[in-house]
């Protein structure tokens, strides 16, 4: 579910409530900011109407966390959809502050519409406004309203997010910077600066313990603002009610200039638990844009698919983005897709990435470690080793962009998303194709394998976690795989002279494209939730030919340039959202 634009006061809708309201059919009801309206799966038995105050959306995904859909803001119903469906609701709406909201059980709605067809049919043509923009991709019912508060030892925030202000402000918004001087302002002044500003951003330093407080009540996304150089409080932080519960709080670490790279962010993620991590440098402009690019929905996930050898094609995509100028802001994968991306989000930059995986798995084979095959055709002590030199024991917190992979749980049966801990464990999980590798096993004794395995794919994943545009490849589809590939060698020792061997058995073709066939339900799903789908062809690129690195990055690099080549506008501006001023103006020349 998602916001609706904003209803005029004297639409057929808003009055339908005051009317019925002032004849005691509908009912009007305060609800505390975190407090449910309706749960995924009651009956929608009443239409919602916010009066004041926002309500989130959200829906639960497969692992049990909840997906924020979107915000809905005064003078939108909430709950037509399956009221007009007559089923129950598929999503879970909460009050993201105190709302004042207006209920109409479901025969008044009908009754009403009888007696007025302005009413269904305004409900109608905006229903169908919505389905056009979730059509066209284009970004409705985002949070506009920010809260960023010092967190842990003191650190002045309003500079920084003046900055991050000033790069929103380049991006066509207007947005204002809002600290403790409003913090006695009455409620009505809130209403009118978040009815003038496409943003607000408003700021708590230290020493603003009341401001902190109303900050947090008021926003639709908090940001809690916190020194990387500095430990975590020993004695924990309060956690924000109601944002906290709903995942809506975020953590921004600010490091040193003299830092390469994040240390002992793990730290403040068990301490703060936050639903995001960021790293920003103070003067790094490129940080800065980042954050701006978040706020307003243009920020860029890219999400990398497996597929044995054929996954060099990453490499060329990249190298395809970055010369187009394409930020990547967050960066998700699955298998070796996982490990190319894990490099992106390290920092490493061109000429790095392609030593290191030239280093990791093209002078020499990954698997030619063979075992007696008690438990899968190789040791795996290679792939660890080499796991182990490029990534040594970084922490995934310790990345410098927000990074996730995905390994299949055989012992729950669910995939498994991985977005903390020690980085090279998340990426031996992984890749562990069942039959080549050794799964891997954690704490609670759960057996990992592949990722491929349950979820090759995971543009879904990346979608819950930003809501910007989202650039996807995907280096399973096509003929992977031939009868020759999986041909039984005519002569075992001509086979092993040859150094065919090395590559692994034909059956590591069979087992890897196995696992990384997508259904036709997986394929649509990504299609859906990504903006830019890049499929390269890669006829020729045996799946456990290691050595066929230039090819497939050729092919990778191509299918990209190609595919940015056909768009009508920047990729950053797939889902960009109108500014109040744009929308004035696409009225007005409406008529």
């Amino acid at each position: 579910m998602v916001s609706l634009p904003d209803i005029p006061t004297d639409s057929a809708l808003a009055r339908l409530f005051y009317e019925e309201r002032s004849q005691g059919e509908a009912t009007w009801f305060s609800l505390p900011g975190g407090a449910t309206l309706f749960e995924a799966g009651e009956p929608a038995d009443h239409l919602y109407f916010v009066r004041a105050g926002r309500l989130g959306a959200f829906r639960k995904e497969e692992t049990g966390e909840l997906q924020f859909l979107g915000v809905i803001r005064p003078g939108e119903p909430a709950g037509e959809m399956s009221l007009i469906a007559g089923a129950p609701h598929t999503g879970t709406v909460v009050a993201l502050r105190d709302s004042e909201i207006f209920a109409l059980p479901r025969e008044v709605f009908f009754e009403a519409c009888e007696t007025d067809a302005h009413v269904m049919t305004e409900l109608a043509r905006l229903m169908i406004l919505r389905s056009r923009q979730a059509a066209t991709k284009t970004a409705v019912g985002t949070p506009s309203v920010f809260g960023f508060v010092s967190t842990g030892p003191p650190l002045a925030v309003r500079p920084m997010i003046d900055k991050i202000a000033h790069e929103v402000g380049k991006l066509g918004y207007s947005v204002t910077v809002v600290g403790v001087e409003a913090q006695h302002a009455p409620t009505e002044w809130f209403s009118e600066v978040e009815r003038d500003y496409d943003y607000v951003l408003y700021v708590a330093e230290a020493e603003d313990i009341g401001w902190k407080t109303v900050v947090g009540r008021q926003v639709d996304r908090l940001f809690r603002v916190a020194r990387g150089d500095a430990a975590p409080p020993a004695d924990g932080l309060p956690h924000n009610e109601p944002l906290q519960a709903q995942g809506l709080v975020d953590l921004i670490l600010v490091q040193p200039k003299s830092r390469q790279a994040p240390q002992g962010s793990q730290a403040w993620v068990d301490a703060l638990s936050p639903a995001r991590l960021f790293h920003l440098r103070r003067d790094q402009g490129e940080d800065l844009r980042r954050i701006a690019r978040l706020l307003t929905g243009q920020s860029v996930g890219l999400v990398l698919s497996g597929g044995g050898a054929r996954a060099y094609a990453h490499v060329g995509a990249i190298r395809a983005l970055r010369e187009r100028g394409v930020p990547i802001d967050f960066v998700g994968g699955v298998s070796m897709g996982a490990i190319i991306g894990a490099g992106v989000a390290i920092g490493w930059n061109g000429p790095e990435l392609d030593h290191r995986i030239r280093d990791a798995f093209v002078d020499t084979s990954p698997l030619d470690d063979i075992a007696l095959p008690l438990l899968a055709m190789t040791r795996g002590e290679k792939v660890r080793d080499r796991l182990a030199k490029h990534f040594d024991d970084i922490q995934i917190a310790d990345l410098w962009l927000p990074f996730f992979c995905v390994s299949s749980n055989l012992t729950t049966g669910v995939y498994q998303l991985h977005r903390s801990g020690r980085l090279r464990d998340a990426l031996r999980a992984s890749i562990s194709l069942p039959g080549v590798l050794p799964p891997a096993t954690t704490a609670d004794n759960a057996v990992l394998v592949d990722g491929a395995v349950m979820k090759n794919f995971p543009a879904d994943l990346m979608r819950a976690a930003q809501p910007g545009p989202i650039v996807g490849v995907d280096v399973s589809r096509g003929r992977s795989i031939t009868a020759d590939d999986v041909a039984r060698p005519e002569s075992v020792w001509r086979w092993i002279r040859s150094g065919q061997w090395r590559k692994g058995p034909p059956i590591v073709s069979l087992l890897m494209r196995a696992a990384t066939v997508s259904t036709g339900r997986d394929l649509a799903a990504a299609r859906e939730a990504t903006d830019v789908l890049v499929t390269p062809d890669l006829t020729g690129v045996e799946i456990r030919d290691w050595s066929a690195f230039e090819p497939a990055v050729e092919a990778g690099y191509r299918a990209t340039m190609d595919v940015l080549d056909k768009l009508d506008r920047p990729v950053t501006e797939l889902r960009r959202r109108p500014s109040r001023h744009e929308a004035a103006l696409t009225l007005q020349a409406a008529g």
